[in-house]
C-alpha cells in the first residue's frame, strides 16, 4: 500500500494567531517564544485523515483507559502487532512487550506541535527495539513520517473501554500481587466511562456526583455550531429529560458538545436519544438558510461556552 502524503503546513497549522498570543499548544509561553519561533510549527487537527479521527481525539483528551488495535501499512508494521493505548505505565510514549507486541501511548507528557509525528517517532522506536523496551522522548524528534504516513487507512479503528488500567498487566505473573497493588491508585482515578455504540465518538461518563455525554464531531466548526443553534431552538437537542447542552470544548481542531445528564441515567439509557440527537443534526447540517435571530442569540450562547483544551 503506498503511503499516504504529508498533510501540507498551510492546512494543519494553527491560523491567526498573533505573536504575543498564547501559543495554542498550552505551554503558556507566548507564541513567538514557542511554536512560532521559527521550530516545529504546530498542527491543530493533527489527527485528519486517520481512520477514527474523532476516537483518536477522545483516547487522546477524555477516555481514561481504552485500547485499540493499530493496524499499520505493510511496508510500516513488518509483521508486529501494535495497540494504541489511551494511557501507559509513566505515561510512556511507548513500550514493547515480552512478546513483540508494541503499544503506543496517548496519554504523554510531551507535546512539540505535531502530536502525529510524535507518536510516529515514537512508534518507529518501538518497532526497532527489543523485548521489554520503555521508549521515552526527552527532545522535538524534527522532520518525519506522521502516523497518517504509517497507518492503514482502509483499517477501521475499534475502541475498547476499559473500567481502569489491569490490561497494562494482562499475560503477567505477579506472584506477590505487587504490581496489582500499585494499580489502585491509578485505576480510583479512572472515571467510569462507557463509548455508545449506535453513534461514533461518543462517550458517556460519571466526573463525581455528575454524569455527561462528550461527543466528538467531525464537522466544520462553524456549521456544527448553526446545526446545534437550529436544533436548540426547535427543542431538538435535549437527549433526555432534565438533560441539557452545556457546551463544548475544542481539541485538535475539532468541537466536543458536552450534555450533562440527570445522576443514574447511565449510558444505556442515552443510548437510542443519541441516535436521534444524531439524525436531527444530519438534517440541521443539510440546512443552508439564515439564522433567525432566536437562532443566532443560541450560537453565539454556545459560542460563548467553549473551552479550547488543545
Amino acid at each position: 500500500m503506498a503511503k499516504r502524503p504529508h498533510l501540507p503546513a498551510e492546512a494543519s497549522t494553527e491560523a491567526g494567531v498573533g505573536p504575543r498570543q498564547p501559543c495554542p499548544c498550552g505551554s503558556g509561553k507566548r507564541y513567538k517564544a514557542c511554536h512560532g519561533s521559527g521550530g516545529s510549527p504546530y498542527v491543530i487537527r493533527t489527527f485528519a485523515g486517520l481512520p477514527g479521527e474523532c476516537d483518536w481525539v477522545a483516547m487522546r483528551e477524555i477516555v481514561p483507559a481504552a485500547t485499540a488495535e493499530l493496524h499499520l501499512a505493510a511496508d510500516a508494521a513488518n509483521g508486529r502487532y501494535v495497540q494504541l493505548c489511551s494511557l501507559l505505565p509513566m505515561a510512556l510514549p511507548a513500550l514493547v512487550r515480552q512478546d513483540g507486541a508494541v503499544w503506543l501511548g496517548l496519554h504523554v507528557q510531551h507535546n512539540y506541535g505535531d502530536i502525529s509525528r510524535d507518536l510516529a517517532a515514537a512508534l518507529q522506536q518501538a518497532l526497532g527495539a527489543d523485548p521489554g523496551a520503555q521508549i521515552t522522548m526527552t527532545a522535538d524528534a524534527g522532520p518525519g513520517p506522521r502516523m497518517q504516513d504509517l497507518v492503514d487507512s482502509s483499517a477501521p479503528l475499534a475502541v475498547t473501554v476499559h473500567d481502569g488500567y489491569d490490561f497494562w498487566v494482562a499475560g503477567l505473573d505477579d506472584p506477590g500481587g505487587q504490581i496489582a497493588a500499585s494499580l489502585e491508585t491509578a485505576n480510583a482515578a479512572a472515571a467510569p466511562t462507557s463509548r455508545l455504540t449506535g453513534v461514533d465518538a461518543a462517550y458517556w461518563t460519571r466526573l463525581g456526583d455528575k454524569e455527561f455525554l462528550r461527543w466528538v464531531m467531525p464537522h466544520d466548526e462553524d456549521r456544527l455550531l448553526a446545526a446545534l443553534a437550529r436544533m436548540h431552538v426547535r427543542g431538538d437537542d435535549t437527549l433526555v429529560a432534565e438533560g441539557r447542552l452545556i457546551g463544548s470544548f475544542r481539541a485538535h481542531g475539532l468541537l466536543v458538545p458536552v450534555w450533562e445528564l440527570p445522576v443514574g441515567t447511565g449510558a444505556a439509557a442515552v443510548e437510542e436519544p443519541a441516535q436521534r440527537i444524531a439524525q436531527r443534526l444530519d438534517e440541521a447540517l443539510a440546512e443552508t438558510a439564515p439564522l433567525s435571530a432566536e437562532e443566532r442569540a443560541a450560537r453565539s450562547g454556545l459560542a460563548n461556552r467553549q473551552l479550547t483544551i488543545r
